[in-house]
């Protein structure tokens, strides 16, 4: 496959040097040589667009703006998603509350399933915008919407090493549009920063292994292993399994070993070592080693022998999520497969399958699935489709394989639309109107992409593709997901605390909750709040604030705490007052929430009974 091309065609190479191999990056051009066997694909004409930013200048440019464009839509609007994105964030929120960067805690429990990597860097996104403890999500938010793009960017120097701006324009452009990316930007947690470590480690390991030769490469070395012991402190094993497979996969693959002291293995680890171990060596002493038994012992191994929390699933099953997570790639996949099946031995398809196989393999026999663990593969699959559409993929395909990629590439969109559109009424609420045009726009560019798709070159639909994720991205995050209230329980149950008479400053307000336990909570109201039994919910408003004129008890009592709530409460002789009902769906288990917010009835004066129901 050659990315090699002019203003009319894309030329395929029919021979590669060892010394072209190594100057790979330099000219418009790639490291795949033709196979002998390989079929002649008829010479497509390079669309205006790739013209204009097939360049190493235009093309970051364009892939930055359009990060952008799909990556920060609904980073101020929409509101926690419950569960692992509020752990995180209250993990982060306790350690500027505490001054305490070691330790990772959720309130009062250790939280010891990641390393700290994460947290430091949200915790330095909070204090460079100057908010500290009290940053809105959206700080919390930036380091992954920063990864992101990151790894947007790092993913086209990456294919660089293969092939020339144009082609590596792709991929990375591939990269921007799949919407587990898109996901992984709004969420503050790990996959995004750790994406773009690995892409990193992995731009590096290309220029070393295509090099080939025993001499030093000082810089890829360096960058090698500081990316890898940046994954490392992200999310512990995941990078270097990923990376180390590659190596491995490599070396297999050529049947060769000696292409790797190139990377400087014993000083690149030793570097490796002085990085990560610092905080490990810290963590150590502040837990007793405790650390390391929860995080290894519990979380990484009860991932791999069984599903935790709900999310195990049989083999192939994340084959079938990357139809979905990976959108639009897999539908450009079927159309390059012939192509890049006859290029299978050439050195970029010989790294995609080395990075990509070994990984999927192992994530494929891990029982705990979910459909972020194979975004570190994204990049692996879309270096040799780009290689195939800069060469032509598509133009002679077969009739039934071009409509399996067009039903590929449209239905997801206009499931989409469909969703925003009759998923509010589901809900009982209206939908989004710019919300649902947007969705509904971008349904029909992907059925017009679908339509190119199916008379010529896959190229040549990439622009409609792109208008599809612009226009769903815009309207599922900036306008759909936020006018979703029922979903939405934790900002609406922290409003109507922000109601009730007497309770507006949230310094002088003590909060319990029982029934209804989501982070997301625990995040918005403050690390104070509690989570208690019903018992204890009466007990706690029953207690004598005279000493303390001017604090406001709460107890927030879901509905099927609020019968044993009322119980304990008339054994005490406490005389509970409902002062709001917010009701709304769990989308957690998609259980109906009903929320009543207690307060004692002595301790209200000059308000008005108000069991107002939010919908």
């Amino acid at each position: 496959m050659s990315d090699k091309c002019d203003d009319q065609t894309v030329h395929a190479s029919q021979e590669t040097t060892q010394a072209a191999e190594a100057s790979a990056g330099k000219a418009d051009g790639n490291v795949n040589a033709r196979s002998e066997e390989s079929v002649a694909v008829p010479a497509i004409r390079k669309p205006v667009w790739l013209k204009i930013f097939g360049h190493d200048l235009t093309a970051p440019l364009l892939l930055l703006l359009l990060s952008l464009v799909l990556f920060v839509p609904g980073q101020w609007t929409v509101p926690p998603l419950d569960r692992d994105e509020p752990r995180f964030t209250q993990a982060t929120k306790q350690m500027l509350e505490t001054d305490d960067y070691i330790d990772i805690r959720f309130q009062d429990q250790a939280r010891h399933k990641k390393p700290v990597g994460i947290y430091w860097l949200q915790a330095a996104a909070a204090k460079l915008t100057g908010q500290n403890a009290d940053a809105p999500l959206w700080v919390y938010r930036l380091p992954s919407v920063i990864g992101s793009v990151v790894g947007v960017l790092a993913t086209f120097w990456m294919a660089r090493a293969f092939m020339g701006p144009a082609g590596a324009l792709l991929v990375s452009g591939f990269v921007a549009l799949a919407i587990i990316v898109g996901v992984e930007a709004r969420l503050a947690k790990t996959d995004a920063v750790l994406f773009a470590t690995i892409v990193i480690a992995q731009g590096a390991l290309a220029r070393i292994w295509l090099k080939n030769q025993g001499e030093r490469m000082w810089g890829m070395g360096l960058l090698f292993w500081t990316a890898l012991a940046g994954s490392v402190l992200i999310k512990g094993p995941v990078g270097p399994m990923v990376v180390g497979l590659t190596v491995v996969g490599l070396m297999l693959l050529r049947r060769k070993l000696a292409w790797f002291k190139a990377a400087s293995p014993i000083l690149g680890f030793v570097w490796f070592l002085l990085l990560v171990s610092p905080w490990f060596v810290a963590i150590w002493i502040a837990t007793d080693g405790t650390f390391f038994t929860e995080a290894i012992g519990k979380d990484l191994l009860g991932k791999v022998g069984q599903g935790q929390e709900g999310h195990g699933a049989p083999p192939l099953t994340h084959l079938g999520a990357m139809f979905g997570v990976f959108w639009p790639l897999p539908a450009f996949f079927l159309i390059a497969l012939p192509l890049i099946w006859r290029e299978r031995k050439s050195p970029l398809v010989v790294f995609a399958i080395a990075w990509f196989v070994p990984s999927w393999i192992v994530f494929e026999l891990v029982t705990t699935k979910l459909p972020h663990y194979t975004m570190p593969l994204l990049p692996a699959l879309a270096l040799p489709v780009a290689a195939a559409l800069m060469e032509g993929a598509g133009t002679t395909t077969r009739n039934w394989l071009r409509w399996i990629a067009a039903i590929l590439l449209a239905l997801p969109a206009i499931g989409v639309a469909a969703a925003s559109f009759a998923g509010p009424f589901v809900l009982g609420v209206w939908p989004s109107p710019p919300g649902a045009v947007l969705v509904a726009l971008g349904a029909v560019f992907a059925v017009a992409a679908a339509a190119r798709l199916l008379r010529g070159p896959a190229l040549y639909a990439l622009p409609a593709v792109t208008m599809t994720a612009i226009c769903v991205a815009i309207g599922v995050w900036g306008f759909v997901g936020p006018a979703l209230t029922p979903i939405w329980v934790s900002p609406r149950l922290v409003q109507a605390l922000d109601e009730i008479p007497g309770c507006e400053d949230r310094e002088m307000r003590q909060v319990v909750t029982s029934g209804f336990h989501e982070p997301s909570f625990i995040f918005l109201e403050g690390t104070q709040t509690r989570i208690i039994s019903p018992k204890g919910a009466a007990e706690f408003l029953a207690q004598d604030d005279s000493s303390s004129p001017g604090v406001c008890r709460v107890a927030a009592i879901e509905s099927r705490e609020e019968q044993p709530f009322l119980d304990a409460a008339k054994e005490i002789g406490l005389v509970p007052e409902a002062r709001k009902r917010v009701d709304g769906l769990n989308i957690n288990g998609g259980d109906d929430v009903d929320i009543a917010l207690y307060q004692n009835a002595k301790s209200v004066t000059g308000t008005e009974n108000s069991n107002d129901e939010q919908q």
